[in-house]
């Protein structure tokens, strides 16, 4: 059977499997008969990737099939400091998949992510989970925390998502947010006011949160960022239109 590595960014870890990527989304978010649930992103790695950090050939040793020749569904190689150490070259795919197993992927853009477009909020997945307004465009955010840190807080590495604010991503203060399904907008306006003013880039909208999210939040036009020393990869999300078009059981799982 055919070994895989997967990264998986809820929770961080680096893991060997003899799954194909739907069927490790449909095991990993709902486990063995449906008695667990919850959001799983992954990203395919390279098989050929090795790193000192990791004991990857030890983990494909043991990642093989059982006795009845059901597939092996997972080894952890490590569970800790995996972002770091996993350079964007070694990324494949990312695999999307909703709380009921339905599991859908998206490809590494070669464009540039988009820039400007007013005030952000950005979801950090990887290494932590905080949620953080922002005036800066991805690029220059991601920078700010990883290259070129602008406070003593930095990462050697950071996996982020651009969640949708609508209209108060130019009226934080008057913008209307029925539509936003935030527990606390008065506090995210707050954020988002304090960023729009002159010397202030980011600030934190929510220091604790869970690591899942509502797919529909990913801001269209934006996506999944994985930053890597140097190195910048953007996933881009597609639209509404195209995942019901395109993906429509995957979006109604989505939107359960």
């Amino acid at each position: 059977m055919t070994k895989h590595l997967y990264f998986s960014i809820i929770p961080e870890a680096l893991i060997a499997s003899e799954l194909s990527p739907e069927q490790f989304g449909q095991y990993y978010a709902t486990g063995h008969a449906y008695r667990s649930r919850g959001q799983a992103l992954f990203f395919e790695v390279d098989p050929s990737f090795r790193h000192d950090f990791f004991a990857i050939d030890a983990a494909l040793e043991q990642c093989h099939s059982h006795d009845d020749g059901t597939p092996k569904n997972s080894v952890y190689v490590a569970a800790y400091r995996v972002l770091e150490h996993l350079p964007t070259g070694a990324l494949g795919t990312l695999y999307l998949t909703t709380p009921y197993g339905a599991t859908m992927g998206i490809e590494r853009s070669a464009a540039e992510p988009p820039v400007g477009g007013g005030l952000h909020l950005y979801k950090e997945l990887a290494p932590v989970n905080t949620l953080v307004a922002s005036s800066q465009d991805p690029r220059a955010f991601a920078a700010g925390i990883t290259t070129s840190p602008t406070k003593f807080l930095s990462f050697p590495g950071l996996c982020f998502v651009e969640l949708e604010i609508g209209e108060l991503a130019t009226d934080p203060l008057r913008g209307r947010s029925e539509d936003l399904p935030y527990e606390n907008v008065h506090h995210l306006r707050e954020a988002l006011l304090e960023v729009s003013r002159p010397g202030k880039t980011t600030k934190i909208a929510e220091r604790t949160r869970s690591p899942e999210f509502p797919y529909r939040l990913v801001k269209q036009g934006s996506g999944f960022y994985y930053v890597n020393g140097g190195d910048f990869a953007f996933y881009p999300m597609p639209t509404h239109d195209e995942l019901r078009d395109h993906h429509a059981l995957w979006w109604r799982s989505a939107n359960h």
